[in-house]
């Protein structure tokens, strides 16, 4: 199915909007109230708000917004409980991950040279990351992750998350679909089993569970158990999202490439998995969102994420009263990263549609 153009897409949106004399009307009188709403978020946001970190001034404002909560907080916001004059390691080893995210999503990096200077390059980025965190190392002080937290351990979490759940839902959904019954009813019993029960209680069953059913001699650091529990939570629906895009391809393909001599993971890795995955990129992606938004659990269990950040930046009795403002600058951060990556997968899908076609 090809997109209409601009001007066919911009006509057709008029035709809905003012269908009618009714739905001219709702469309008037919700235009209207949006930009009264626009205006005042603007007012309150913009031209009556304060940036400075005085709170007696900002106590004294009787209207517009107090930015000088997280202009005076902003650090802690970001890095949480990570040492202050260490700070500049934790923006740094986040730079480089972001920055090795980017440069996957830069088709030119598309061909098989390209995948083993992305191999190397994740894998320099991680190894950096984690030895600018952690340091310990080439004269940098040590700090344990329990002092992790912000922007960095979202960033870190979502990535290892989504990086390590995306093969083992890959093979969970190959596994569901087999024809060999017990390897199918361990597949589906663990799936049914994992999205049964929300991300809360994995969490909490890594963190206090995990040393309990371990030997002894096994010490697991807290982060990695978090890391652990997360990847186990996504890949049950990861592998839901990859079954989807496995039934939507013929079964057709499937017997033409065995008839070819072609064998059962030949088949998958060549012919079935390249067209199931294509096609489940938008389910993908929320998986992505998701993961994404759900790091903000890992408050209950005693680190801090951007969202946990914010909250010892409230513990802060002096700038309680300016929450909203607290809020409205993390959900700037969320909405940025969830409307890039939302639209790049939009762009991707319309790209490999592309490709299919010709």
């Amino acid at each position: 199915m090809t997109s209409l153009p601009p001007a066919t897409t911009r006509t057709a949106w008029r035709a809905r909007l003012f269908a009618s004399p009714g739905a001219a009307l709702v469309t008037l009188v919700l235009a209207a109230l949006f930009a009264w709403a626009a205006w005042e978020f603007f007012v309150w946001a913009v031209l009556d708000a304060r940036t400075a970190p005085d709170y007696k001034a900002c106590k004294a404002a009787e209207h517009g917004a107090c930015w000088g909560f997280v202009t005076e907080k902003w650090r802690l916001i970001l890095f949480g409980r990570y040492p202050y004059e260490a700070q500049w390691r934790a923006a740094l080893a986040t730079a480089i991950v972001v920055a090795a995210l980017v440069a996957s999503a830069w088709p030119r990096l598309w061909t098989r040279r390209g995948a083993r200077l992305l191999g190397v390059g994740w894998g320099v980025a991680l190894v950096l990351f984690f030895v600018l965190m952690h340091g310990g190392i080439l004269g940098l002080e040590a700090i344990g992750t329990e002092r992790w937290g912000g922007l960095p351990l979202t960033v870190i979490l979502t990535l290892v998350g989504i990086a390590a759940s995306s093969p083992i839902g890959i093979v969970l959904a190959l596994a569901r679909r087999s024809t060999m019954a017990l390897v199918r009813l361990l597949a589906v019993g663990y799936i049914e089993l994992v999205r049964g029960v929300p991300l809360i209680t994995v969490l909490f069953v890594a963190t206090f569970v995990f040393p309990l059913v371990l030997p002894s001699q096994w010490r697991l650091d807290p982060f990695w158990r978090i890391v652990i529990g997360i990847v186990l939570f996504q890949a049950a629906y990861m592998a839901e999202t990859v079954r989807g895009g496995l039934q939507a391809i013929p079964r057709a393909q499937q017997q033409a490439a065995t008839s070819l001599g072609l064998t059962y993971w030949q088949v998958q890795r060549t012919v079935i998995l390249p067209q199931a995955l294509v096609a489940v990129i938008p389910a993908f992606v929320n998986n992505l969102l998701t993961t994404f938004m759900d790091t903000s659990l890992v408050t209950v269990v005693s680190m801090y994420d951007l969202t946990g950040s914010l909250r010892l930046a409230l513990g802060d009795p002096q700038w309680r009263d300016f929450f909203i403002e607290g809020y409205l600058f993390i959900g700037a951060i969320y909405f940025g990263g969830s409307f890039a990556m939302s639209r790049y997968s939009l762009w991707l899908e319309r790209r490999l549609s592309a490709g299919r076609r010709h």
